[in-house]
């Protein structure tokens, strides 16, 4: 498949091809560079061209550059700009101008990759689908992923994040999605705004972006929902709102968390729904629920959309649940992990905590006999002045009254472990690299154990070596 080619790539950035080629992909790291990718030499850490020359030996069909690097020849192919990092702009732009797709923007506190990858899974089932890719979600990954559209796209999901004001607007302009959808507003990101109402009008700006007759989808549940109810009115031709609340227009009326599923029952308008996701979890059945509700926007099949929804995972680190076999030797010997540590925040970290009480352990089966639900829990950031209060808020959370033991990582997770009843309070180490190789003593047989925290906790280094302590069976689902 031909993605781009280079007069048509020159003609969308303004800038000067050399040599006369044409690439299948896009991509920034010749780590994951495809033969035949059109290398976008960005600067983040490191100088993208010092990379340039890697890329093309790697097979890149060119390479997207501001100056031609010391170390490449002259007549190598090259897509030459004033600025990288606008050129990729203007290819996403491009991109996406050419596309007859129905695109889908959505962005949200929480549940916004998960959501996206909802999407991806059931509008891939009744079309050509595309997708950002992980949590390409900042101002190179969405016009990374814009530009990475195939022509022939008919339905595209494009997530949009933010970590200060003023990000998500022109990020929804780019994409220009005929549906936007905000999952959720919490106190995520806290520390650049002054209180969650203004997080309520930074995710409201992803309406700016909406195409003449676009629909915004609300979360009618929030505090801060007349906020995004006025920016949608402002934007949107149609407003459809989700949540429990009575003025939703798709109601959540019950969820039944099993061991390993969700069970909602719904109503849209008039029309009773009952649904399974194929992971527990109330905030995936509300998330579903909302992924249902653009599913009738686009006017695709919901009964197939209900069908896919019960076989749908989490990506990895976002609520992935696995077995880990910890002793070939005996019979169920092994416990059930829940990833969860790319990313926390307080209603997250509520929702993970509800899933991990409402799971099954196993008795009889390890050294103490008795199977325990366990947490083993990574710093919160970027909640501001208040985090510290945020974090020892989460011991007064009724679910924990039903686990076994909580141990904490870091000095902000320092609030919660002394808020904890001595029964449940676990273990606490400054760092995650100071616990991570005490990991396999926290365990046993029959266990579930939940690891969760802010990417930046470095809490996935817990996982890591909970993964080394046993075996994965391939029986993992979420």
């Amino acid at each position: 498949m031909t993605l781009w080619c280079a007069e048509d790539a020159a003609q969308a950035t303004g800038g000067r091809a050399t040599g006369d080629w044409c690439a299948s992909g896009v991509s920034i790291d010749t780590r994951t560079l495809q033969p035949g990718d059109l290398f976008v030499a960005l600067s983040a850490a490191r100088d993208g061209h010092e990379f340039v020359q890697q890329a093309l030996a790697k097979g890149a069909a060119a390479a997207l550059v501001s100056h031609l690097p010391d170390d490449v020849a002259a007549d190598a192919p090259l897509l030459i700009v004033d600025d990288v990092q606008a050129g990729l702009e203007a290819l996403g732009r491009a991109g996406r101008a050419r596309s007859a797709a129905r695109v889908v923007a959505v962005t949200g506190s929480v549940g916004k990759t998960s959501t996206k990858e909802m999407l991806r899974d059931v509008l891939g089932r009744q079309g050509r689908a595309h997708a950002a890719e992980a949590s390409y979600n900042n101002h190179w990954g969405v016009p990374l992923t814009l530009a990475r559209m195939p022509r022939d796209t008919e339905f595209a999901v494009i997530e949009i994040g933010m970590n200060h004001p003023g990000e998500i607007a022109p990020l929804a302009r780019m994409a220009r999605p005929h549906v936007a959808l905000i999952t959720t507003v919490a106190a995520a990101h806290l520390e650049a705004f002054e209180n969650v109402d203004g997080i309520a009008r930074e995710k409201a700006s992803i309406f700016e972006g909406l195409e003449p007759g676009g629909v915004a989808v609300i979360n009618a549940d929030v505090d801060t929902a007349p906020i995004l109810r006025a920016a949608a009115e402002q934007a949107a031709e149609r407003v459809i709102s989700f949540g429990t609340s009575r003025s939703a227009h798709h109601r959540l009326l019950n969820v039944e968390l099993h061991d390993r599923s969700t069970v909602a029952r719904a109503r849209a308008w008039r029309t009773p729904l009952i649904y399974k996701v194929g992971v527990p979890g109330r905030h995936f059945a509300l998330n579903a629920l909302a992924v249902l509700a653009v599913v009738q926007v686009l006017g695709c099949d919901r009964a197939v959309a209900i069908a896919d929804l019960a076989e749908w995972a989490p990506p990895m680190g976002r609520g992935t649940r696995e077995e880990l076999v910890l002793d070939l030797a005996g019979d169920g010997m092994s416990i059930d992990l829940i990833d969860d540590a790319f990313n926390a925040n307080p209603s997250s970290m509520a929702a993970a905590l509800e899933v991990l009480a409402a799971s099954l352990p196993r008795d009889g089966v390890g050294r103490v006999s008795r199977g325990r639900r366990i947490a083993i829990l990574g710093d919160m950031l970027e909640l501001g002045a208040g985090e510290i209060t945020l974090h020892s808020g989460l011991a007064d959370l009724p679910f924990v009254a039903r686990l076994d033991e909580i141990h904490c990582v870091g000095p902000r997770m320092r609030a919660l472990w002394e808020a904890l009843p001595d029964a449940r309070r676990g273990r606490w180490a400054e760092t995650a690299e100071q616990l991570a190789p005490k990991a396999h003593r926290l365990i046993d047989a029959g266990d579930v154990v939940l690891v969760k925290g802010s990417k930046g906790s470095k809490v996935s280094l817990v996982v890591d070596a909970l993964r080394r302590a046993g075996r994965l069976t391939g029986k993992g689902s979420a």
